[in-house]
């Protein structure tokens, strides 16, 4: 390549690994493997130390991680919270293991395993958490402290008051808790996460701490940022310091003295990752002693004592034997690849979805294909590309019917998938009885899928309405029924009548009308003849609205099946009305505080409980739409930027007067 086209190449690279650092660190939605991107990011630092006149300081060779979003308060890390060098060989190990032998007498080495997860600090002052951040780009991240509060392994008090400590630690998901989000994500037709990182990172940065609670997320500590009071003088008495002060502190770690100990941990590791409950994606290999750690030094981007050994993906070639068509609960159509099993991360898949038509078309996939498989973050499964195409193969299309009903499939403007329009379609009919009957819905307890397809397949229920209408002497004459288990059926089923409105809503699977906006609505009309009343304009208007959910519920409450089954279900006494939980004369209604600092005898849940019982409405961050700032001690940015504003800064007692 001439000087031209070796420029060209590098921009192409560069722009390329930056729109990918965006899907990946701000957007959740990466669409190459890490490995891909480990590749690429590869290919440009060989350029660039080729021909370092191409070398810009703008490169994303130089840069950590992703940008602050502006979703939360931006904060400057005091110490950088660095990168490693990543390393795909044993040589490279070795490499830098010598390299650590020329400058240093005798070094030992950590290793420890490299947790796929989200990075961040959390800060503690005299022993009490004070403020938790995202990574961001390294020198400055997102406050999400009332986020990572909810993680139950958060120390918020440490065993010693210790002046000043800064840590960092790697937020993930453990498996099983992906696996029963993406089972519920399946359910409700929703788009799952691709894998445990990005799960986490798209919890951690939920704007309703609430959400991020339910997700069930943990952390490692693996670091010491800074500490004050303390004299730490290696790594490994690092680690075994935080642990005692209460954090849960990465496992396995284990000194090294040379490279043939640290290769047969790396080996070890590497055998028992599929046995841990959580992803790992590589092996971290750091110098112990921190004396020895300023001798190396640092680039501006890596630290020159540390490397990160990161596995290669399982990828395995196999037949594709079948290209099956599922509707979901909502009417999705979507193909799903049926193919000889293959033993992947420590188990046997023979299964992948291959999303939609465009997908399909992309990777021309087609039965009879050999096609090369691999598991992404190491739980789904997912269809690489086709390696080689049978002789006999023919382009796939899917159905332009339902397969199930038959009814003339439809695509809607704003998707890409296909869509069965038949609310009546048996497929969809088992997944919203199961979606109605769950717990953030109607939370009819007893009532699980094989109960459902027992009462489906005896012809018991035709609609969720049925439910209302099953009796004793039909449920105990059912080969999984007992007395007891009838008995306490019906009792949840007539239980379930109760409800506040705001389940119902949910119940009635809505597209884009979750377990929240679901209670929004009920807040804005009161009941369920407003709500089916309301126009699109009306509904618009509520905070957090925008005018496609608006018009999926004008357009739901158009369908005739629908408004039959809200009709059948008053008729057998569902309750229509919502019971609000604000209280007293709702003073707060339309009102937005912001809470900030240490209040000095309310805990801050506290404070919001009450203004939210009393029709406000809690923001974690200041705006021009904020009413009130109640601020307590150390309120610091948040205090700041509402004095900027002009905004109402009240103290904990005017929000009591004002509350009675």
């Amino acid at each position: 390549m001439n000087s031209s086209e070796i420029l060209d190449k590098i921009k192409k690279l560069s722009l390329e690994l930056e729109r990918h650092n965006k899907n990946y660190y701000v957007l959740d939605n990466p669409e190459i493997s890490d490995y891909e991107y480990d590749m690429m990011m590869q290919e440009l630092k060989k350029l660039e130390s080729e021909y370092p006149e191409f070398a810009f300081e703008n490169s994303p060779t130089k840069r950590v991680g992703g940008e602050a979003l502006n979703t939360f308060e931006k904060v400057e890390h005091k110490v950088q919270m660095g990168s490693l060098q990543d390393v795909f060989s044993f040589s490279e190990v070795e490499a830098f293991v010598l390299k650590c032998f020329e400058q240093l007498d005798n070094p030992v080495f950590i290793v420890e395993p490299k947790i796929d997860g989200l990075s961040v600090s959390l800060e503690y002052i005299d022993g009490e958490m004070t403020i938790g951040s995202t990574r961001g780009n390294g020198f400055e991240g997102e406050d999400v402290t009332n986020n990572l509060k909810t993680i139950k392994s958060i120390p918020l008090t440490l065993n010693e008051s210790i002046p000043l400590i800064e840590v960092r630690g790697e937020v993930y998901m453990p498996r099983k808790s992906f696996s029963e989000l993406i089972e519920k994500q399946e359910l409700n037709d929703e788009q799952p996460f691709k894998n445990p990182r990005n799960a986490a990172a798209g919890s951690l940065r939920q704007k309703d701490s609430k959400i991020t609670a339910q997700r069930k997320l943990d952390i490692f500590v693996f670091n010491l940022q800074q500490i004050e009071g303390k004299n730490i003088l290696s790594h490994k008495e690092s680690l075994d310091y935080m642990k005692s002060l209460g954090f849960k502190v990465i496992p396995s770690y284990i000194e090294c003295g040379n490279y043939e100990e640290i290769i047969a941990e790396i080996n070890k590791i590497g055998e028992s990752r599929n046995n841990y409950p959580f992803d790992i994606d590589g092996v971290v290999i750091k110098v112990n002693n921190f004396e020895q750690r300023e001798i190396m030094g640092s680039t501006a981007k890596v630290p020159k004592w540390a490397i990160a050994y990161k596995f290669p993906p399982e990828e395995k070639e196999t037949k594709l034997c079948d290209i099956e068509v599922n509707v979901g609960r909502t009417g999705a159509i979507t193909p799903v690849a049926v193919f000889e099993p293959v033993n992947l991360a420590g188990t046997s898949v023979s299964r992948a979805v291959l999303h939609n038509q465009q997908f399909i078309d992309e990777r021309d996939i087609r039965i009879g294909d050999t096609i090369l498989v691999r598991k992404a973050g190491e739980i789904i499964p997912e269809v690489i590309k086709t390696v080689c195409h049978d002789e006999n193969s023919v382009k796939f299309s899917l159905p332009s019917e339902c397969p199930v009903c038959g009814t003339a499939a439809v695509r809607y403007e704003d998707e890409s998938v296909l869509r069965c329009p038949n609310t009546d379609c048996p497929a969809q009919l088992l997944k919203n009885i199961i979606h109605f009957a769950s717990k953030d819905a109607m939370n009819i307890d007893g009532l699980g899928p094989a109960i459902v397809q027992v009462l489906l397949e005896k012809e018991l229920i035709k609609s969720v309405a049925d439910l209302y209408c099953l009796e004793y002497d039909q449920l105990e004459s059912l080969e999984r029924f007992a007395e007891k288990s009838a008995t306490n059926l019906l009792k949840a089923i007539e239980h379930s009548k109760n409800n506040n409105l705001d389940r119902l809503l949910f119940a009635l699977g809505i597209r884009n009308i979750g377990v929240k906006a679901a209670r929004l609505l009920c807040e804005k009309f009161g009941d369920i003849d407003s709500i089916i009343n309301a126009d699109a304009e009306e509904i618009s208007e509520i905070d957090g609205f925008g005018n496609i959910m608006a018009e999926n519920v004008v357009n739901a409450f158009k369908e005739t099946h629908r408004i039959e089954l809200v009709n059948r279900l008053r008729e057998y006494g569902v309750n229509m009305i919502y019971k609000s939980s604000v209280s007293g004369d709702g003073r707060f209604k339309g009102k937005t505080f912001v809470i900030t600092g240490t209040l000095p005898t309310m805990k801050r849940k506290d404070a919001q409980s009450l203004i939210e019982k009393l029709g406000g409405k809690v923001s974690s961050s200041v705006s021009k739409k904020t009413d009130y700032v109640v601020a307590g001690e150390d309120a610091g940015s948040k205090l700041v930027k509402a004095q900027e504003l002009g905004i109402e800064i009240i103290s904990e007692q005017e929000l009591i007067n004002k509350s009675m």
